[in-house]
Formats: C-alpha cells, sequence, structure tokens
C-alpha cells in the first residue's frame, strides 16, 4: 500500500492498525508517510521488534 492510500485509510478511521520497519539508512529526501498538512492522529505502540541487521518493527493502533 502506498502512503498516500496508508494516510487516507487512517485519517478516515479505516485502519486497524499500522505497521512500520524502520531501516538504519538515510536517504535524504523521497516521499513521505505523513505529510506537514496531514491532520494528527493518536497512536499507541501495540508491538515492537529490533532485529540483528538494524530494523526496527512496529506496530500501531489509533487511539479513538
Amino acid at each position: 500500500m502506498s502512503g498516500h492510500h496508508a494516510h487516507r485509510c487512517i485519517a478516515d478511521g479505516l485502519a486497524d492498525e499500522l505497521h512500520l520497519f524502520v531501516y538504519p539508512l538515510t536517504r535524504g529526501s523521497g516521499p513521505r508517510l505523513f505529510t506537514d498538512d496531514a491532520a494528527p492522529h493518536k497512536l499507541s505502540l501495540a508491538d515492537s521488534a529490533s532485529y540483528e541487521n538494524g530494523v526496527v518493527y512496529l506496530s500501531y493502533r489509533p487511539q479513538r
């Protein structure tokens, strides 16, 4: 799912969870999951894990 579609699902209250994998590298510029004009949403951490290669998995649930 693209960042735009994920953002719309969260904004419309259609997302139950948000799963993110964070990779330890810098890319410079590029697409953002949340734009500067996006409405703020409260999320609570549901799960997390870290891996030997430095990747971190994060799972969030929207607070309703």
